[in-house]
């Protein structure tokens, strides 16, 4: 039988044998001798068993603790039948749309559709709807109505309190009041998820769990809010919705409630109900990031997937996480807000068996893609004053400056470098996370370490701008630092022999961001022979600081206004100017130096970013694209234009059409 309270996390290392993954189809229990589960996971994930994956790691530690889960993976919303595949769960399902945000797993930043889904088997798109959480909370309620609901993951933490939505253009309620789920676990879920568990099995109702940490619930109308020296009440739904300098109130209270040493509970009252935000969770120590870790993972998607591949999987299967947590802070990232900003971190003990075991695999080439986390080199940097810790509000570690009571020691981050390199079976030790160059000017050593063994030609870094304000809002170090760790990096790789080179990332449309400051920033990459590959269009994460500048036009810690670029013609403009070099990007480039009076960076001239004329594969392009255009008229989209009743509803069937197969009653859904 399952235990009846929670177990403790702070189990002895062990380095058992790989275990069978857990079931995902009602054969796999019967296989198993059971007749009953306790905990049903409902992911919009394909289910690997790998420790990268958050359903995979959480369903093994409750597996770990006694407990009898079924794994019930990209199940079809769109009947409740699913949900009713392993019989009724004797303790609760646990909801998750996936690592990523559902909507952001699905669109892009100009509110395409994606091509293929990192994290279904062969990329295949449609595997979870739009708003996972909602239709997988409803699906299961139905199914089996009075079993406890219980959503976590990505989506509903960023979602706990109301929020801006990029994809509709509104502020959302709390996730909880439209999913109606029991309890909401927010942040990393192992202590949470494994409290509510051991709760649940030892006879508890929901309700009776409601002081924990790391959990958001629901009141009724007829239930009174807490309110004592430890609760702060946000301003309402109603407020925030309507008045921007409410919305920013709110996201400035709640991000300066998120340390667990010193957060306040927090209430938000969405009419006559309100949502309660317990205190985050508090973070692993070492021994029980361990367990976690050791846990017995065959490292693998389900054998039921056969030989489809999984994108996410084939990017992370010989990469070895190190650390979690970030104190970066950077606004418009969603990971200091999940995680939190106090790293936690694994022993080099238990590092170093992961990668022996990774070694040992039959497929295993001699490489380790990856040794890192959020960020490579955090590795057990936390601040060495706990007491002052205890009392700290400051949303990054980092910036303006690198705190002073923060350890940047990079000794101990070196020490698993060298020793994982001298695994036997391991060639090549990877660090493909990206690393804080400010942090790492600190250690010649360090720099010199990984110039020489752990990078592959390439090394990822994210300077993101090179304008001072807009760094500023994104909290980011200047350009300048950027410059200088590129010349370290590059003359530690001369020093032993290697051409090596830094690939930065770039972020278009931020908030603080407009044509003139991209002019500048390409200009940079222009006059420095930087030639980004990949560039990212600023989306605007739910919860993220950056959102709430997005959606107000204000800071919300300063109250300053701040430019935002919304138009989707203004934001091409953006994006192809970090790629002015490329020929198809020519008219979009010309079109933004001539809106800002910029003449003077086209011709021939040293900083000029394109010619005078445009280059064959730039008319091509246009010509290709005016043909196409023609086509899709004389196709049917005409039929747009009329002014008949008729007209009209064919011509909205076709649009709605286009992108069928996420949300749940979207017409043309069979």
């Amino acid at each position: 039988m399952p235990p009846t309270a929670c177990c403790s996390m702070t189990l002895p290392i062990i380095d058992p044998p790989t275990a069978p993954p857990l079931p995902m189809h009602p054969d796999d229990l019967a296989a198993r001798g059971w007749d009953e589960v306790d905990v049903v996971f409902v992911t919009g994930d394909a289910y690997v068993d790998h420790p990268s994956f958050a359903n995979g790691l959480l369903a093994r530690l409750l597996e770990d603790a006694g407990f009898r889960v079924a794994v019930l993976a990209q199940p079809d919303w769109r009947t409740c039948e699913p949900w009713r595949q392993f019989g009724r769960p004797r303790l609760f399902f646990a909801v998750s749309a996936g690592n990523m945000d559902s909507m952001i797993n699905h669109y892009t930043a100009n509110r395409k559709v994606r091509n293929d889904d990192a994290y279904s088997a062969n990329g295949q798109m449609g595997q979870r709807p739009d708003r996972a959480t909602l239709a997988y909370c409803q699906r299961a309620r139905e199914a089996y109505p009075g079993t406890p609901v219980v959503a976590g993951g990505v989506e509903a933490s960023l979602r706990r309190i109301a929020h801006y939505d990029y994809w509709s253009d509104t502020v959302r309620r709390s996730i909880l009041l439209d999913a109606k789920a029991d309890l909401l676990a927010f942040g990393m879920g192992e202590r949470t998820i494994l409290e509510i568990a051991g709760g649940l099995a030892a006879g508890k109702t929901v309700k009776e769990l409601r002081h924990l940490r790391g959990v958001a619930y629901r009141l009724g109308a007829s239930e009174a809010a807490p309110s004592d020296d430890q609760t702060r009440t946000l301003p309402p739904y109603e407020a925030v919705k309507a008045d921007p300098l409410a919305f920013c109130e709110m996201t400035r209270i709640s991000h300066l409630e998120t340390n667990p040493h010193n957060a306040r509970r927090l209430v938000q009252y969405h009419g006559r109900e309100a949502v309660v935000v317990n205190p985050p969770a508090l973070p692993l120590d070492e021994p029980e990031m361990d367990r976690v870790y050791s846990l017995p993972f065959t490292r693998r998607p389900h054998p039921r997937y056969g030989a489809a591949r999984i994108p996410a999987f084939e990017v992370v299967q010989h990469s070895v996480q190190i650390m979690r947590g970030c104190f970066g802070g950077c606004t418009f990232c969603s990971i200091t807000a999940h995680e939190g900003r106090i790293i936690q971190s694994r022993s080099k003990a238990s590092i170093v068996a992961e990668v022996a075991q990774v070694a040992s695999q039959p497929d295993f080439k001699g490489t380790i893609s990856d040794i890192g986390g959020p960020t490579a080199n955090m590795y057990q940097m936390r601040c060495s004053r706990p007491d002052v810790e205890a009392r700290c509000r400051r949303l990054s570690c980092v910036h303006p400056t690198i705190c002073k009571l923060l350890g940047t020691d990079h000794g101990p981050l070196k020490d698993v470098m060298r020793e994982t390199r001298a695994i036997p079976g391991v060639k090549r030790v990877h660090v493909a996370s990206g690393v804080r160059m400010d942090l790492a000017r600190r250690d010649p050593e360090y720099l010199s370490e990984l110039a020489e063994h752990h990078v592959g030609g390439h090394l990822k870094v994210a300077p993101e701008h090179t304008d001072p304000h807009v760094l500023d809002l994104m909290k980011k170090p200047s350009a300048n630092d950027y410059l200088e760790f590129d010349k370290a990096f590059k003359e530690a790789s001369r020093r032993v022999g290697k051409r090596q080179y830094t690939v930065p990332y770039f972020i278009a449309s931020h908030p603080g961001s407009g044509i003139n400051e991209m002019i500048d920033l390409a200009v940079f990459l222009k006059r420095n022979g930087y030639r980004p590959d990949q560039v990212q269009d600023f989306i605007p994460s739910p919860f993220d600081i950056a959102a709430c500048m997005y959606h107000t036009g204000l800071d919300p810690m300063t109250g300053k206004s701040v430019a935002i670029t919304k138009g989707l013609r203004d934001r091409r403009m953006q994006r192809a100017l970090l790629q002015f070099f490329k020929p198809e990007n020519y008219f979009e480039v010309r079109r933004a130096l001539e809106q800002a009076g910029r003449q003077d960076l086209i011709g021939s001239g040293c900083d000029c970013l394109i010619p005078d004329r445009p280059p064959r594969e730039a008319l091509n392009r246009k010509r290709r694209e005016a043909t196409q255009a023609l086509n899709e008229q004389t196709s049917g989209d005409h039929i747009r234009g009329q002014r008949s009743g008729r007209g009209n509803r064919r011509a909205k069937v076709s649009r709605s059409r286009k992108t069928v197969g996420y949300r749940p009653k979207r017409a043309g859904n069979t």
